[in-house]
């Protein structure tokens, strides 16, 4: 991994990241029972990871094949982004996202990030690999109840997290999902001596991938790429609020990819330097109140990604108005002109921010 020493904590990025796996207090989930649980974890001798390899990413190499509801993409073609890839299975990650856990860790090597808004208005990330897998990723934070329905378009994946609070827990284990925490693998994650607590929680995904017995390769979730349609209107940048949060996408045409900014400051990985998804979708979802909320009382938010409503689709420094559909949890879903036609993605990573409607 590269030494990003111009972000995070000047100088420490993750160099020495320890084995000993401490139980930290997790932000955000209480219901009227006990707090998101903290693992118990068995100590162990403190080690020092080595220095990895240069390479941010590695290729994940053809698994057994396992049989899935929905035959994978054809063509030899990630169906998340559009490029070459080997059948994989599908690793979602949940990730903290306020400005004491950024920078983050392997965010570049996501196939697809979705952002989702959480308590007070701020956001967390849903990192989304299969095409490659980055040594880390990280800071690791806690599940809510919208992940469940987004991520039944995948079929069955594995979902990487810090944990759940306890009235969510039973929605999880009867989701189609693969569930690794730190309780269920502990060693699949590492606590790292450069973050506080609860921000210091990090994930091998090559380990969390192989504690799960069976899983299923990739499929088709809806998405199509393709050269760049007509019409769109030329952006330089195009901003996305929340309530506590701000996001702005700015088109590079060094990078040929889109530049993000979180809260007015650039976004980075530690291991791979700026984000630059090739295509962003803003889509706007209605996002209401669920039946959960954390320690303080305040709301867990719920985003509704089943059903169908308006989307922004930026690619190739244009913005393409468009619509989305999600007929049922099942389903995947569709980005099509206002005509009716698909709407193309650019091949590479897809940042889908969910945006409230409102």
């Amino acid at each position: 991994m590269t030494d990003e020493r111009g972000a995070g904590r000047p100088g420490r990025i993750l160099t020495a990241l320890l084995c000993a796996l401490t139980a930290a207090g997790l932000y955000g989930c209480s219901g009227p029972g006990p707090s998101e649980p903290s693992p118990t974890p068995t100590p162990t001798p403190a080690t020092t990871v080595p220095a990895p390899t240069p390479t941010p990413a590695t290729t994940v190499p053809a698994p057994t094949p396992t049989p899935a509801a929905t035959a994978p993409a054809p063509n030899g073609r990630s169906p998340f982004t559009g490029l070459p890839a080997r059948p994989a299975p599908v690793l979602a990650v949940k990730l903290d996202n306020v400005p004491a856990a950024r920078p983050h860790t392997g965010l570049g090597a996501a196939d697809l990030v979705y952002v989702e808004q959480v308590e007070g208005g701020v956001t967390r990330l849903l990192a989304v690999y299969s095409s490659r897998l980055p040594e880390l990723t990280g800071p690791v934070r806690s599940a809510r109840e919208s992940d469940i329905a987004l991520l039944a378009d995948f079929g069955r994946p594995v979902l990487a997290y810090s944990g759940a609070q306890s009235a969510l827990n039973p929605l999880l284990r009867a989701a189609p999902l693969d569930l690794v925490t730190e309780t269920t693998t502990p060693r699949a994650f590492l606590r790292s001596p450069d973050r506080s607590a609860p921000h210091d929680l990090y994930l091998r995904p090559a380990r969390a991938l192989a504690a799960v017995p069976a899983t299923q390769d990739a499929r088709d979730i809806g998405f199509r790429f393709g050269p760049a349609p007509a019409g769109g209107r030329p952006v330089e940048t195009s901003t996305v609020r929340y309530p506590a949060a701000r996001y702005a996408f700015t088109w590079s045409a060094a990078d040929r990819a889109w530049r993000v900014a979180m809260d007015g400051r650039e976004a980075r990985a530690t291991d791979t330097g700026p984000l630059t998804p090739e295509t962003v979708v803003v889509q706007r979802v209605a996002v209401r109140p669920s039946r959960f909320h954390d320690r303080l009382g305040s709301v867990s938010p719920y985003s509704e990604t089943i059903g169908s409503g308006t989307a922004l689709v930026l690619r190739d420094g244009r913005a393409y108005e468009a619509r989305w559909s999600r007929p049922s949890a099942a389903s995947g879903t569709t980005f099509t002109t206002p005509s009716g036609a698909p709407l193309p993605f650019a091949p590479g990573q897809t940042w889908i921010v969910l945006a409230p409607r409102t």
